[in-house]
């Protein structure tokens, strides 16, 4: 059992139900010492990260308890879960090599660390974190994931196209769901936050003052963020755990492309080290439906990860839609979809998978959000 406030902790004290089996996630135990000293034993009570000043620390070791401390000297702090974007950017101001986003990749990257046991641990605690909030932020939503290339620019129509799509669906009641980048990906997440479409048109104008991440990351960031402010406000007082059912974009990017930043549009950001973890789980949880804009390499890497599972679907198994935007993209520049139809043919998959000309064709394509409440 998880416990990850204060108020359940003494709840659960006051029951005087046994600690074993609990696990206490990123409390500040300062106050705890003597209550948790009369407990006596307690073996198999896990406490992770938090404040645990040395006392308290001696009481839980003394009593079997298993401790893992916060980590210091790592850029991150694993226990934390999902992020803000102005979690990931602070400090923006003197630079995005000052940001923890920056900060983070360069450790990641660090080849001297890259096989270091001990940060090996912190980057597993740090991806484990993350699904575990990520999981209560989109339980009972209805998410529709939106791929597509890190290339495409500010002020183009299509990224005017991608953003007008991601609002259509979360006005719609869908929770929007991308890999976090620029392009894209930014475009749909930028939509999704946006409440109207006169917002959403003076949002996209103000961006195409710097239309790239390249080659400034600074300026870009903080072009978006000046946008974001417009759009929603200062936030002072918000996180993704407040946010619940009212959010309506998500951003699920890694730093294993971190060369790629992450984009400063959504209502949360789940930022993994692992980019398999992170590849299957934005696919996994799009359970309305998975859009596919125009991409390359890695947008194709994600339309054959997204078919697998519906290719071996068993018949009368529910099938979340796929639906490919561009025809002249997907069947000549890029031709996916022929090997789509040919490897389709004859199964359940097929009746799944859609190709269309416009973002216009995508909604009545997808699942609706009453499917999933």
């Amino acid at each position: 059992m998880e416990i990850e406030t204060l108020p359940e902790f003494d709840d659960h004290l006051a029951s005087d139900a046994p600690l074993r089996g609990l696990r206490l996630q990123d409390l500040d135990l300062r106050d705890y010492g003597e209550r948790l000293a009369a407990r006596g034993d307690l073996t198999g009570l896990v406490v992770l990260g938090g404040t645990v000043p040395v006392p308290v620390a001696e009481v839980l070791l003394r009593g079997g308890a298993i401790l893992f401390p916060g980590v210091a000297d790592a850029p991150v702090d694993p226990w934390r879960g999902l992020y803000l974007p102005s979690d990931l950017y602070a400090g923006i101001e003197h630079g995005y090599a000052s940001t923890p986003d920056a900060r983070t990749y360069s450790w990641f990257v660090d080849a001297r660390l890259r096989t270091d046991a001990y940060c090996t641990l912190v980057r597993a605690i740090h991806d484990d974190s993350v699904t575990d909030e990520l999981d209560e932020f989109v339980e009972g939503r209805s998410v529709v994931g939106v791929m597509g290339g890190h290339g495409l620019q500010r002020g183009s129509e299509s990224y005017a196209d991608a953003a007008r799509l991601g609002h259509v669906l979360a006005d719609e009641g869908h929770l929007v769901a991308t890999g976090g980048g620029p392009g894209a990906m930014e475009a749909a997440n930028l939509g999704a936050l946006c409440r109207s479409a006169d917002a959403l048109d003076e949002a996209v104008a103000r961006l195409a003052a710097v239309p790239s991440f390249r080659p400034d990351v600074t300026a870009w960031a903080a072009t978006g963020l000046a946008a974001r402010r417009v759009v929603v406000g200062d936030e002072p007082s918000a996180s993704p755990e407040t946010l619940g059912p009212s959010a309506r974009s998500l951003g699920i990017p890694t730093w294993f492309y971190g060369h790629e930043p992450s984009n400063v549009f959504c209502d949360a950001i789940a930022k993994y080290f692992s980019n398999a973890i992170r590849e299957e789980g934005l696919l996994a949880r799009s359970n309305a439906g998975i859009v596919v804009l125009n991409g390359a390499a890695g947008t194709v890497q994600e339309i054959f990860q997204a078919v697998t599972p519906l290719y071996y679907a068993p018949e009368g198994a529910r099938l979340s839609p796929l639906v490919l935007v561009g025809r002249r993209h997907w069947t000549e520049r890029v031709p996916v979809w022929p090997a789509l139809t040919t490897i389709a043919a004859g199964r359940p998959m097929a009746g799944a998978i859609h190709l269309v000309d416009s973002v216009d064709e995508v909604l009545p394509l997808l699942s609706p959000p009453s499917d999933r409440t």
